[in-house]
């Protein structure tokens, strides 16, 4: 495996997307939504203003559950799929260079730009509330940037593997709606509805590692138990065990959540 030829296709990636402006728009639409939360977040308590960052982070979690999961798998659907209809993908494969270099080329130029977009448009927001921010607050900050990104590293990875699966752009984009409405919207309901069928007689103790298979909850539990205020904010807290919730354990699920659907791709697309 030749890195120089990854590095190369990673940063045709990347730099197609600064050209398309593509990262100055979702980094802009991140500090936007940001702001507003920060500061708007607690209206519905009859208070305005930026209050504490464990508000700001609590109200930053759903933004971040249904924005970053849906840019990225609109970022990296079409992948190889696209390259694939638009007849590149041979051309490519004609020069000396790997299918395996060619996909990890893509996935790293894609999760760069998309990693490069969070810090820019979360970054903005974390440089404007800094007057207002001790160092611990900082730091909690700057974890929960780190969980967004690896929760887009997640779904980019899903992203691609569909794209190496689908038959065609069609089928991919679709396979990808179906991907984020079945993660954010309806796996918590599907669980939640086992629990209230059953009284919680079955499944309560299971339900904290069934929360595990959704990359977007292992989001949401990773920042709940990040600081004491927002652990009060969410029910999880409650079902929850707190070995489980270690930012090791939690960080190492995500990992794995980013390198299984890659493999997956990589093993479909040399064969």
């Amino acid at each position: 495996m030749d890195f120089r030829q990854i590095g190369t296709i990673a940063g045709k990636e990347f730099w197609d997307r600064i050209r398309n402006r593509w990262v100055l728009a979702v980094a802009l639409v991140f500090t936007v939504f940001a702001l507003v939360i920060a500061y708007f977040g607690a209206a519905q308590q009859g208070a305005v203003g930026f209050r504490s960052i464990d508000v700001t982070i609590a109200s930053l979690v759903s933004l971040v559950i249904y924005l970053i999961p849906l840019i990225a798998l609109i970022l990296g659907f079409d992948a190889i799929v696209g390259e694939r209809e638009r007849g590149s993908l041979d051309l490519l494969l004609t020069l000396p260079i790997t299918r395996l270099e060619l996909l990890l080329g893509k996935y790293a130029g894609l999760a760069a730009a998309l990693a490069f977009s969070t810090v820019a448009g979360f970054g903005a927001v974390g440089l404007i509330l800094s007057p207002q921010l001790d160092l611990n607050a900082l730091f909690h900050y700057g974890g929960f940037m780190l969980s967004a990104i690896l929760l887009g590293f997640a779904f980019l990875s899903l992203a691609v593997m569909l794209s190496v699966f689908a038959a065609d752009r069609t089928r991919a984009s679709g396979l990808a709606i179906g991907t984020w409405f079945f993660f954010v919207l309806v796996f918590d309901l599907l669980l939640l509805g086992a629990l209230v069928v059953t009284a919680g007689d079955y499944g309560g103790s299971v339900f904290p590692y069934l929360l595990l298979l959704n990359p977007a909850d292992v989001f949401r539990v990773l920042n709940v138990f990040s600081l004491d205020e927002v652990r009060t904010l969410y029910g999880l807290a409650t079902v929850f065990p707190e070995a489980l919730s270690h930012p090791a354990v939690l960080g190492s699920v995500m990992f794995a959540w980013i390198v299984a659907p890659l493999a997956l791709a990589l093993w479909r697309f040399q064969r």
